[in-house]
């Protein structure tokens, strides 16, 4: 057993060996995480899923090139990649169906999956979701195109949180620390290189598969996000019939962090019909 607990179950998902959490019983619920350096599924949701455990069953993979997954041995990236990962690791678990939510580059993950496989995504949370066509922010382009240093992690870091006292030395440490483990700078310039727009597009769900959807969606974004542009969660609830959408003054693209608690309380009642008491 590890002490680092970042580090989860094992099992292998199209032939990439996943890393992944797997808590509580009952309706199973998909966390996705975002694609920042460094990211692990532990660091996006360590707040979110002993919430969610409480009411229903919570899993939470690194995805292929992040974290403690495996990377693909040709260093091709990419949405159909990632969706094949995804549905391989749910299909190891043998299960057929489940809910997802997806925070920014998870989000396009998310919408991809109901929209091609629907009757395997049962509900939709969308958090400072990619999915849709929006011009490459500042902050975007430069997370997407970090190179390791402390100096260009804590750069980095100045654009996830309205909230910037959360941003301490030790955390922006621990981040450069992960972001430079054996291979993973390496993936990840493999991911988005430059020019980067074709990034944003390329993880696009077209709009008339977005607007067929027939999901309940709950979407969330922090008005004051520097990384992904609040119109796009706009966008989203526009296209998105069954959709309703919260946004949250004073918060930038942590919302899962920064609003934690409002957060958890409007995700548990959205998913599980609880109220979660606060």
């Amino acid at each position: 057993m590890s002490d680092n607990p970042e580090i989860g179950q094992s099992i292998l998902a199209r032939g990439i060996r996943t890393n992944y959490h797997d808590i509580g019983s009952g309706k199973p619920v998909l966390l996705i995480h975002g694609s920042g350096p460094g990211v692990t599924a532990w660091a996006n949701w360590r707040g979110t899923i002993p919430a969610l455990a409480q009411y229903g069953r919570v899993l939470a993979p690194d995805m292929a090139g992040f974290g403690y997954t495996d990377r693909f041995d040709d260093g091709i990236y990419g949405l159909d990649r990632w969706i094949d990962h995804v549905f391989g690791f749910l299909d190891a678990l043998d299960i057929v169906s489940v809910s997802v939510i997806g925070n920014s580059f998870g989000g396009a993950l998310a919408l991809a999956m109901a929209a091609r496989r629907p009757d395997q995504v049962e509900r939709l949370v969308l958090m400072g979701s990619v999915g849709v066509s929006f011009p490459i922010t500042e902050g975007l382009d430069a997370v997407w195109g970090y190179t390791p240093s402390l100096e260009n992690m804590q750069r980095i870091m100045r654009y996830f949180a309205f909230d910037q006292s959360r941003l301490t030395p030790a955390l922006a440490s621990m981040r450069y620390e992960a972001s430079i483990r054996p291979g993973c700078s390496e993936a990840f310039a493999q991911m988005f290189p430059a020019p980067r727009q074709r990034w944003v597009e390329a993880m696009a769900t077209p709009v008339a598969d977005i607007q067929a959807l027939p999901h309940e969606t709950l979407i969330v974004h922090g008005r004051d996000d520097q990384v992904i542009p609040p119109a796009t969660s706009l966008a989203l609830h526009e296209h998105i019939e069954n959709s309703q959408l919260h946004m949250f003054g004073r918060c930038g693209h942590w919302t899962q962090i920064e609003q934690a608690e409002r957060f958890n309380r409007l995700v548990v009642e959205f998913l599980f019909n609880e109220s979660k008491d606060s």
